[in-house]
């Protein structure tokens, strides 16, 4: 009876109406704080989930859920601006447009250009069928009735355009046009940050790879001279040489650096390493934006190739200027020898073979057909003439040799022995270029036992048959040369004699003779016990084949 006096006497206050009407405003206020909750969330999450690493997808996917509890939607599409053009970039759900995403949209009667240029929202309602035709040749999914696009800008930067679509028509409230806003401008944000970042991060990768590319070694310096970094060319210097010629290398490169970082100005050098290599040493002052020096970078390339070929290219000059000269030599020394020779075979034909002088005169005229031989050579050299191969004799030619030096041997105390092959094959060759390259040989091997004190000195000429080659060697019992040499003594121009007695073309002509004729010349050497030339001729051998000068 109690309670029903309290129901009425509610009934007749109005406090039931009270409670509930406070009970739902009280739930409508709690829906619009959580709505208020989500909606902060999503900007949270909207400006943590943007990664160097992760797409425009797993970034809308990532809000989506979340934005589906508090905006009601069937369709999110998002056009990218790059550089002039509008692009679709993502959708969801997929295929939910005739175009597919990468697609470029026209500007002409464009609904999306509209938004952007304008910087506008539009809404619009899909009524009738051709209402589907939102894009010129495009339309969207037949189901949606309207949909809402939004331009979204950084500042006054455009960025794209986000398009929601709807399958009825709802009304859109007031807030959530304000927070669609808001998001599209943290979108802008959040956007332009990662395509910042991602350019600075392809330039620094670009950078980089770049600079693990480059062949030559790269170090980078702070002030106190340490080595900050350096790039995978360093790396293979290390693995290819000995440790002690890095060493080398840092020592001398820091010193540079340091001077360059003391008077802040670049800074050059050439080394030169015991392996027979060189290397350019460069280095730049590292500036921040104040123009203060924070660092050094040095620049290191190997050079040696380089030298080589400018040496070399100084060398042609040299012989193609000996080659001038020579022909000019070669007919000045035409008219006395041609009287030489005259002078000679006319005493010859009125001596004694019995006479003294009859040797004598007999080693004038050989000496004089000789010097003949070698002018012809000057002459065919400075007009680059091919030689004329013929068959002839190895031992001939050796034999030739020793008797126009024979004399030179005794004076010098210096013993010729002979041990030469019978029977030897022929070879197709010019003998008298096998015969400079013999005295070549042999004149080396007497300047050799001449710089020595002791009384027995020998010379030894063998010669040997091998399959399809023949190998002469001069061997001798001399200084001998030093192993850091023997790459070298080939080179044209190479020599260790005294000014005027000699100029370090024998051995690089020889070689030059040798290869001419398919074959080589080995060298053996050993200090202070003498020295072995071996050259090495193959049997056989195609005629008119053109001398290397």
């Amino acid at each position: 009876m109690l309670e029903d006096k309290h129901e009425a006497i509610a009934l007749l206050t109005g406090v039931e109406s009270s409670k509930k009407n406070y009970y739902t405003e009280l739930k409508k206020t709690v829906d619009q704080l959580k709505k208020k909750n989500m909606q902060l969330e999503i900007m949270n999450e909207l400006m943590q989930s943007f990664k160097i690493d992760m797409s425009l997808d797993e970034t809308l996917k990532n809000m989506l859920d979340k934005l589906r509890e508090i905006i009601r939607f069937d369709q999110i599409s998002f056009f990218l601006l790059k550089g002039n053009s509008l692009v679709l970039t993502n959708i969801v759900p997929e295929k939910s447009y005739s175009i597919k995403v990468g697609t470029v949209l026209p500007i002409e009667g464009s609904l999306y250009w509209q938004v952007i240029n304008n910087r506008q929202v539009i809404l619009k309602r899909l009524q009738k069928d051709e209402d589907y035709f939102i894009e010129k040749n495009y339309f969207t999914d037949k189901y949606l009735q309207t949909i809402l696009v939004l331009p979204i800008y950084s500042k006054n930067k455009r960025i794209g355009v986000l398009s929601i679509g709807r399958c009825n028509n709802t009304e859109w409230s007031f807030d959530d046009l304000a927070f669609l806003e808001n998001l599209t401008d943290h979108l802008a944000v959040s956007i332009e940050n990662v395509q910042l970042y991602r350019e600075v991060f392809h330039s620094k990768q670009e950078w980089e790879d770049t600079f693990k590319a480059v062949d030559d070694m790269i170090f980078i310096l702070d002030k106190d001279m340490n080595i900050m970094q350096y790039n995978d060319a360093v790396n293979t210097f290390k693995k290819n040489y000995e440790n002690f010629h890095y060493l080398l290398l840092e020592r001398e490169f820091k010193v540079l650096a340091n001077n360059t970082y003391s008077f802040q100005k670049t800074g050059y050098k050439e080394i030169n390493l015991s392996n027979q290599s060189t290397y350019e040493l460069s280095t730049y002052p590292l500036n921040n934006n104040d123009q203060i020096i924070y660092g050094v970078i040095v620049y290191i390339k190997d050079v040696t190739e380089k030298r080589k070929m400018e040496a070399q290219l100084i060398h042609a000059g040299k012989l193609a200027a000996i080659g001038e000269m020579a022909a000019g030599v070669a007919h000045e020394l035409n008219s006395p020898l041609t009287a030489i020779l005259g002078n000679s075979q006319l005493l010859l034909r009125s001596s004694d073979k019995e006479d003294s002088a009859f040797t004598l005169l007999q080693d004038i005229k050989n000496c004089g057909d000789r010097c003949k031989q070698i002018i012809k050579s000057l002459l065919t050299f400075s007009r680059q003439d091919e030689y004329v191969f013929s068959t002839c004799s190895v031992n001939d030619a050796i034999k030739e040799v020793l008797n126009l030096l024979k004399y030179q041997f005794k004076e010098k105390n210096i013993d010729i022995i002979t041990s030469l092959v019978v029977d030897l094959p022929d070879i197709e060759a010019n003998q008298q270029q096998i015969e400079q390259i013999i005295i070549n040989l042999i004149l080396n091997a007497k300047d050799a036992l001449e710089s020595c004190v002791f009384e027995n000195k020998e010379i030894y000429i063998e010669t040997s048959l091998h399959i399809e080659e023949i190998h002469i060697s001069v061997r001798d019992n001399g200084i001998g040369i030093e192993e850091n040499r023997l790459t070298e003594i080939f080179h044209p121009f190479h020599t260790t004699k005294e000014f005027g007695k000699g100029t370090g073309l024998g051995l690089s002509v020889s070689i030059g003779i040798a290869k001419a004729h398919g074959g080589t010349i080995h060298v053996e050497s050993q200090v202070n016990k003498g020295s072995i030339f071996t050259l090495v001729l193959p049997i056989q051998q195609d005629k008119n084949v053109e001398v290397s000068k």
